[in-house]
């Protein structure tokens, strides 16, 4: 007997601005750009790639571009589209 697997999208799963918050806290926690990089593109996904686009004043494809695996978006862009996603970056002490 063989087990069906399907691909997993945490898009699919962001339905509210506090668990788009939640998301984007736990990626910004590891440190890691690239993994920061996709979560962004997780909930452009999840709050439509085209509105967050247009919102961040980016091309759609543009935007696909610099938040995918091999991206490297620009600081600019990353704040165009926390911007667009409706969130904001904040700091605070590390523990």
């Amino acid at each position: 007997m063989s087990i069906e697997t399907q691909p997993f999208d945490p898009a699919v799963y962001v339905e509210t601005p506090e668990a788009a918050a939640a998301y984007l806290d736990e990626a910004l926690a590891t440190g890691d750009a690239a993994f920061i990089a996709d979560a962004l593109g997780v909930l452009a996904r999840a709050k439509g790639m085209t509105e967050v686009a247009e919102a961040a004043g980016l091309g759609r494809q543009s935007l696909y571009k610099a938040l995918a695996a091999e991206g490297n978006p620009r600081f600019d862009t990353v704040l165009k589209v926390v911007s667009a996603l409706g969130l904001r970056l904040s700091t605070a002490p590390v523990k």
